[in-house]
């Protein structure tokens, strides 16, 4: 009787925690969802603004900065924030990021918005492809992220993709990545490591950097993504000092 009262007890247990777990991922996928019309605004009324230095950014979801508390606390809203600290010129940022790009849509509507730009940007960054990994096939993804690479300004930095850190996607990740790097050799892009930043942070990073969809960073993940294109972003920073 005690172990068929102990196992009623552990099965209801279990289905408490698969109901919570499915609400609560309605909630954050919702919550998710209405801020992406938010965040988008966000990033257009910054477009608007005046700078010497224009800094452009190409992705997807992360880039617009879904799952962190406010859109400038994206890492495109970290890297911008380095970018004043370290340099006396004002900053325009252009975020041509889209909540759910793939590759393919960043071919198809963000290169077409970078190449429309009055002026070329001093500083592009780049993080593409987690959303090709559901339906990915490698030589389409090889062609693709070519085709992107090759028209982007040679000084562009592009991030790996981030670890998905459970297989099977980390495979697929790693196959990505490879294919990435190859193609930024190619183009003489500079190529920062998002995937060993996030990496290192272990088991920490997989429980306390995750927005409630444990998929989209939150305002620590964010910070982690940053700090991967920081001393590319220094450099170039230097770079464009140096030349004025």
């Amino acid at each position: 009787m005690i172990v068929i009262a102990a196992v009623v007890v552990a099965a209801v247990a279990i289905l408490l925690w698969l109901r919570w777990l499915t609400r609560r991922r309605v909630y954050w996928f919702e919550r998710l969802t209405n801020a992406i019309p938010i965040n988008s605004d966000w990033w257009k009324a910054q477009r608007a603004k005046n700078g010497e230095l224009l800094y452009v950014a190409i992705g997807d979801s992360a880039a617009q900065g879904i799952g962190a508390s406010r859109p400038g606390r994206s890492y495109v809203g970290f890297v911008a924030a380095r970018i004043r600290s370290i340099s006396s010129l004002q900053l325009r940022v252009v975020n041509l990021g889209i909540s759910g790009a793939t590759v393919g849509i960043a071919i198809a509507k963000e290169l077409p918005a970078l190449a429309k730009l009055e002026r070329e940007p001093d500083l592009v960054t780049v993080s593409i492809g987690a959303n090709d990994m559901p339906a990915f096939e490698p030589s389409r993804f090889a062609e693709q992220i070519d085709e992107l690479f090759a028209a982007l300004p040679k000084h562009a930095i592009v991030a790996d993709l981030p670890t998905f850190y459970f297989l099977p996607a980390e495979k697929k990740v790693r196959v990505a990545n490879a294919i990435l790097r190859e193609a930024a050799a190619r183009h003489g892009l500079t190529v920062v490591d998002l995937h060993a930043a996030m990496k290192r942070q272990g088991l920490w990073g997989v429980t306390t950097q995750f927005a409630g969809d444990l998929f989209h960073p939150n305002d620590r993940g964010y910070r982690v993504w940053a700090s991967a294109f920081l001393p590319a972003v220094d450099d170039r920073i230097r770079d464009i000092g140096r030349s004025t």
